[in-house]
């Protein structure tokens, strides 16, 4: 967690004033809403970012539908995600947490500005309940994140299955399902450096329900895993190239 602690160490003078402003915003709805909330948390994102020397490149922003009330499904890679959202995703969401993070400090109260859904994978009854309230909100017009993965892939930029269970939240709702692949997100919190780094976040196509109204769930979620590791699969190539290319012009 090194690159936690040159974060900190970077930004301690403005440190208790943004855990102030995100404690005071998640706690008083009546007079922020969520646009100031979730804009607040944007600009103490970028900063606490560019501060660890981590760059997030995006693109696909366009595939986003225009209206909100959709489901971003990405790849799980570590603890740095949610934050290369926040940096690019310009509209308010919130996420679905794992009840082992609800009670840490900061995240806490992050938690509680994004209005974020907490789930225990360990009881059935309660993710079901949740994964309903998750399509509740999203025909009001939220939009959520949800990691079909369940837990982080710890496998670099390799994907875990995609649980099927995760995906009945957007057929409940019948909104968009959007894609997103995640490049090179571990390398932030997941590894003990704090050399740079740059994320690669790709937007994806998404599936309308028209698309996958005649669908299971388990072949939703293939679609959706096929579509990321494409995406993945396709970035490391280009990648690969750029490489190549540098090195042949150095020679």
């Amino acid at each position: 967690m090194r690159r936690i602690a040159l974060m900190i160490l970077r930004n301690l003078f403005v440190f208790p004033s943004w855990f102030y402003h995100i404690y005071k915003y998640g706690n008083h709805f009546e007079k922020y809403d969520a646009n100031t909330r979730y804009s607040y948390l944007r600009k103490v994102t970028k900063r606490a970012d560019k501060s660890g020397r981590i760059k997030v490149v995006c693109d696909g922003l366009e595939n986003l539908p225009e209206e909100s009330g959709y489901i971003l499904f990405p790849n799980h890679q570590g603890l740095f995600d949610a934050l290369a959202f926040l940096e690019t995703h310009e509209r308010p969401f919130a996420a679905i947490m794992k009840k082992e993070v609800k009670d840490i400090i900061l995240i806490k109260q992050v938690i509680q500005l994004l209005q974020c859904l907490i789930i225990d994978r360990e009881d059935v009854k309660q993710s079901m309940m949740v994964i309903h309230n998750m399509a509740k909100e999203a025909k009001t017009g939220r939009n959520f994140i949800i990691f079909a993965e369940g837990t982080r892939s710890k496998n670099g930029n390799h994907i875990g299955e995609f649980k099927p269970g995760s995906f009945k939240s957007a057929v409940y709702a019948k909104c968009p399902i959007v894609p997103v692949a995640l490049l090179d997100s571990y390398k932030v919190f997941d590894t003990n450096s704090i050399k740079k780094v740059t994320v690669q976040i790709h937007y994806l196509e998404p599936l309308y329900f028209e698309d996958y109204k005649d669908l299971k769930t388990v072949e939703i979620a293939a679609i959706v895993e096929k579509r990321i590791t494409d995406a993945i699969a396709k970035a490391e190539a280009e990648r690969g190239n750029e490489y190549i290319i540098a090195k042949t012009e150095t020679k």
